[in-house]
């Protein structure tokens, strides 16, 4: 069975297939909590659902109420997706924040391309309240927009929570409904084959903080090559990235490396 495409907004009525009445500010985990029976099993037959979790993840509190719940969790390099809970379906998670600046650096249609090469049912679960959507940018109509086209243009399931314990629940059952309802394995689908030097070298610099496929291009044109990117300065860096995105990836490049198990001296 298809997992219903829903779209919901905190406070409206929304519908959804399954669901015999609508539901009075429904969220979508209070939709996904429905115990409809689903390939012969139900939600409370559940039993540790594995979830693989990108490492970018770690400390996001997203993936420790997932261990909470009963879920065993898994880390690994995704590459495309930041939960994946079977072989058809991986979830994009973005704060209200993080869903604005995607969007205007150019990421967020390139991860949701991947998503949709990838995997058969790819969702975008967004974490916060979209009735102050004005509060993290001017320009909310145009994500708004930007999410209708999601949608409609690349068959992104679109999902809202209110904070990471929702979400956390919301990707619990969707492990659930898949491992155990339609009896999916979990298969993680590794980066893309990159045959060209010229893609390898925009994958590079689109793995750095903020920038997505549009900043990459202008950096290298800038700059000439990933080493001389390497070499600018923050003031150079700021030129195309801004002052705030400019910070986040010199401390990146410039930060001497240390293993999460070794400690301070």
């Amino acid at each position: 069975m298809t997992l219903p495409r829903v779209i919901t907004r905190p406070g409206r009525r929304v519908r959804c297939a399954g669901l015999s009445s609508p539901l009075p500010g429904a969220s979508a985990s209070s939709v996904l909590h429905t115990p409809e029976p689903l390939g012969g099993a139900r939600l409370s037959e559940c039993r540790r659902p594995r979830v693989y979790v990108d490492e970018r993840e770690r400390g996001s509190g997203v993936p420790e109420a997932l261990a909470e719940l009963g879920a065993a969790v898994i880390y690994t390099m995704a590459g495309v997706g930041d939960y994946i809970v079977s072989d058809r379906v991986a979830i994009e998670r973005k704060t209200m924040h993080d869903l604005a600046e995607s969007l205007f650096d150019g990421r967020l249609f390139d991860q949701a391309r991947r998503l949709t090469e990838y995997y058969e049912i790819p969702v975008l679960l967004i974490e916060g309240d979209l009735t102050r959507l004005e509060e993290y940018t001017s320009r909310g109509q145009q994500i708004r927009l930007a999410l209708a086209a999601l949608a409609l243009d690349y068959g992104i399931r679109i999902l809202w929570s209110l904070n990471q314990r929702e979400t956390a629940r919301i990707i619990y059952n969707l492990a659930c409904r898949e491992q155990y309802g339609s009896r999916r394995s979990v298969v993680v689908h590794r980066k893309p084959r990159l045959d060209k030097l010229w893609m390898q070298q925009l994958y590079v610099v689109q793995s750095l903080p903020g920038v997505g496929p549009k900043l990459a291009e202008r950096l290298l044109e800038k700059f000439g090559s990933i080493e001389a990117i390497c070499r600018a300065s923050i003031v150079e860096l700021e030129r195309v990235l801004g002052y705030e995105r400019a910070q986040r990836v010199y401390r990146v490049l410039h930060t001497p490396y240390r293993s999460p198990g070794k400690p301070d001296t």
